[in-house]
């Protein structure tokens, strides 16, 4: 009968240690998560980054004004010819 009890302890407490709230497949799995939010957060610090140098290009750079300017407004320099260029459907035979 104590051998019996031993052995049922000694399984329960492998499962507890596999499946259970702070078992392995838990830990793998926090682990797993931990790693992905670490990369999502890298991610993130690099757009901020990227955002943080157009947003100072745009306020100090006439470059960077004008491309955008003449690409989002349409805005030409004076003097300069606006071309509007029209792709035209072959005729049908």
């Amino acid at each position: 009968m104590l051998n019996f009890l031993l052995l049922f302890a000694t399984l329960v407490l492998l499962a507890d240690a596999l499946v259970g709230e702070r078992g392995l497949i838990a830990s793998t799995r926090a682990r797993q998560q931990f790693t992905d939010l670490t990369s999502s957060v890298d991610r993130l610090r690099h757009n901020n980054h990227e955002l943080r140098e157009t947003a100072r290009r745009l306020r100090e750079d006439r470059t960077t004004i004008e491309a955008v300017a003449r690409k989002e407004l349409g805005l030409i320099r004076p003097g300069e010819v606006l071309v509007y260029v029209q792709d035209v459907k072959p005729s049908a035979k």
